[in-house]
């Protein structure tokens, strides 16, 4: 009796041992899993914001994709890489419009997928104005109405969403810059009265503010008050782009176009 006791206990041990081993392994593998998507998004941010090796970029956040399907972090990341990718197509023939087209379209979509993936994330919707504005930019601005009015949602959005982020307000600043372009009566019919050059200039000086020595920023910021005739506050922003760091692939020819500009007004 106690032998056959004995051999329950052990078949009982056994089952309960293995359950608990059953169990616990799908946790070691998700940590596992985590780990190494963390480890693929830094290796694809190095790609994309030091060494600017776009396709590597992107190659590397698809990878982390395929491990997590739904991953928000990576899902604005891919996004970013395709629209970068396409500034950075030749865009000269038909062909070649069509193909950039396609690959800012990939960016749109995949933008798309982090704002369902988290609708309380202010990158999602940071990435999805920025393609759509460049979508807007390649097809024409006053062709893309709708699209228009989608940005300058999407950017008010994530900026109640994350007032710390910098890069919804450089777009709202050049919503508003690329409107003005066209008279206001214009643009009343069309409801985007709403674009002025003072708002523009005031969304750059927050968009600078929050990341002071990303040469973009200031550069389109200076142009801005070119336009109004502030010559002193677009020299401060070009004398300042003299001395910041490379924070992206095309800083030196923003830089240039910085140096063009400020010897155009120096005499103003």
């Amino acid at each position: 009796m106690k032998l056959f006791f004995c051999f329950l206990m052990c078949l009982l041990f056994s089952a309960t041992a293995s359950t608990q081993q059953k169990v616990g392994t799908p946790s070691i593998q998700n940590s596992s899993i985590n780990d190494t998507v963390a480890a693929l998004i830094e290796e694809g941010d190095n790609y994309a914001t030091k060494t600017f090796e776009d396709q590597k970029a992107l190659d590397t956040f698809l990878k982390a994709l395929k491990l997590d399907n739904n991953n928000y972090e990576i899902l604005w990341r891919i996004s970013r890489s395709y629209v970068t990718i396409a500034q950075h197509l030749p865009s000269i023939t038909d062909e070649q419009k069509t193909k950039q087209l396609e690959v800012y379209q990939q960016g749109l979509d995949y933008a798309n997928r982090a704002v369902k993936a988290n609708p309380n994330g202010s990158e999602g919707y940071t990435r999805r104005a920025i393609a759509n504005g460049r979508v807007a930019l390649f097809k024409g601005v006053w062709d893309s109405i709708d699209i228009v009015k989608q940005v300058k949602a999407d950017c008010e959005k994530a900026i109640q969403l994350d007032s710390n982020n910098a890069t919804p307000y450089y777009v709202l600043a050049r919503a508003h810059a690329k409107l003005c372009e066209k008279p206001k009566f214009i643009r009343w019919p069309l409801g985007l009265a709403w674009a002025n050059l003072d708002t523009a200039a005031a969304n750059y000086e927050k968009a600078i503010a929050r990341r002071p020595n990303f040469i973009m920023f200031r550069l389109d910021a200076a142009r801005t008050y070119v336009e109004l005739e502030e010559y002193q506050k677009a020299k401060h922003h070009l004398y300042a782009i003299t001395s910041l760091p490379t924070e992206d692939e095309d800083d030196p020819q923003y830089r240039k176009e910085a140096s063009d500009l400020l010897e155009e007004i120096k005499n103003k």
